[in-house]
């Protein structure tokens, strides 16, 4: 017999950059200490990647490090925190947290979040929404012993996010372990089936992550930016290629469409759930 939890915990997964802030994390604050433009960061960041045939996410990360030496700029945790206090978020967000969680326990489900990012950490840990999160799977430095970042210590490209999707599945924390993300576990054994998992994101990135939550049961929501041109066609592309489940302005207030989609989708575990445990009990 299947053994069932009293019950179902629901992810919900976010990608960070254009999901819940209108920007790249660094254009708050970084790359104006650095006296950059955001187009010439990035533009400089893909020339490294170009020309050494190199991870886009660890050429940003060197270029990040690279800039703020030249500029006299310390890196540690903190000073990464400080930038994270001036990172933008889109409307809603704030509150977002607290909104679903109250509607999940309202309804017998336990809701819970995850960043699952190309970021950096170290900011996202700055912002105001840091300590709404079960876990925040993202890039991250190494430290001396004097607290200062010498090295990329983890760096997350769009196969270490769907690598993430499996240890939410099986409730490992750790961005380490290798071993038991890859150990077979039986299906009532896993703490958030796929099913259970509700992922938003933006950009290509995203995509695998999207593609593989809908596939496997989960819900897939592409969010868009609606006060950039182009932005709303993208995602919508998206949805016609089936590789999510909805689309919806990156809003999330009491009465935005995300919030209806993801009451509805809590609705449905909850009902299926119930289905399940009745049958369960013969």
């Amino acid at each position: 017999m299947c053994i069932m939890r009293r019950k179902p915990i629901i992810a919900l997964i976010y990608d960070f950059d254009g999901t819940l802030s209108p920007g790249n994390m660094q254009e708050f604050g970084f790359i104006q200490a650095i006296e950059k433009s955001p187009e010439k960061f990035w533009k400089m960041s893909d020339e490294i990647a170009i020309d050494q045939d190199a991870s886009n996410i660890l050429s940003y990360m060197k270029l990040m490090f690279d800039e703020a030496r030249n500029k006299g700029i310390r890196l540690r945790k903190k000073d990464f925190q400080n930038f994270g206090r001036k990172v933008e978020l889109f409307s809603g967000v704030k509150e977002w947290f607290q909104l679903t969680k109250r509607y999940g326990k309202e309804h017998g489900v336990t809701v819970e979040h995850y960043i699952n990012s190309s970021g950096l950490a170290e900011i996202i840990e700055g912002t105001p929404i840091a300590g709404e999160f079960k876990r925040i799977f993202a890039c991250s430095f190494l430290y001396d012993e004097n607290g200062e970042a010498v090295w990329p210590g983890v760096a997350v490209d769009y196969t270490a996010k769907t690598q993430f999707l499996f240890k939410i599945n099986k409730g490992i924390l750790s961005i380490r372990d290798n071993k038991l993300v890859n150990e077979s576990q039986s299906e009532d054994k896993k703490r958030i089936p796929f099913p259970h998992m509700v992922y938003f994101g933006d950009g290509q990135t995203d995509v695998p992550c999207m593609k593989i939550v809908k596939m496997f049961g989960g819900h897939s929501i592409a969010v868009y930016n609606p006060e950039i041109p182009g932005k709303k066609a993208s995602a919508r592309k998206l949805l016609n290629q089936e590789r999510v489940n909805f689309i919806a302005p990156a809003e999330y207030t009491e009465d935005s469409l995300n919030y209806k989609i993801v009451c509805s989708i809590i609705d449905k575990i909850k009902a299926d759930y119930e289905l399940q445990r009745l049958k369960s009990a013969r």
